[in-house]
């Protein structure tokens, strides 16, 4: 018959051999992944030259004091306002045809430029002159498309159960 077993010896690993197959492990995923390091070592060197990452271990020594401003800012009046607004301004702008945008930004553009123009001439043009200015097909389009904007706008409102006015 077999002797009981009495005593369980543990090796306990060399601490030296642990450091040597760590060191190695580690040279093993570097070589994996040498593309995708040296690109990290690069961007890491590009934002130490440009102080970025100055300015995040900055930010990072100083978090409990940046949270509390950034707490402070966000609770101050009208704060969450803007919030809910710049939201509903990102939504409204991901519902608008990009085409459609670019059109109306650049008629928005050239009202500005042309108003701009007529300030630094100091044209004041009279009200016969404003009234004849409505033959030309240009003022037509402009107040057929603010007159359907207005339209557009008065559907919504009217279709809101809020009170805008």
């Amino acid at each position: 018959m077999a002797k009981a077993i009495k005593q369980i010896k543990q090796t306990a690993p060399d601490p030296q051999e642990q450091q040597m197959q760590a060191v190695s492990d580690m040279v093993a995923v570097l070589a994996e992944n040498k593309d995708a390091i040296l690109k990290t070592v690069g961007i890491l060197k590009e934002l130490h030259e440009m102080g970025a990452l100055d300015a995040v271990h900055a930010l990072l020594e100083k978090r409990v004091d940046v949270g509390a401003i950034a707490v402070g800012q966000m609770n101050q009046t009208g704060m969450h306002n803007m919030m809910k607004n710049g939201m509903n301004a990102v939504k409204f702008l991901g519902s608008v045809q990009p085409e459609r945008l670019e059109i109306m930004l650049n008629g928005v553009g050239r009202g500005l430029q042309r108003l701009t123009d007529a300030v630094e001439r100091g044209d004041k043009p009279s009200l016969w002159q404003i009234g004849k200015s409505m033959r030309h097909p240009e003022i037509r389009t402009s107040l057929t498309t603010m007159t359907e904007f207005l339209h557009g706008m008065g559907e919504a409102f009217s279709h809101d159960s809020r009170h805008v006015h």
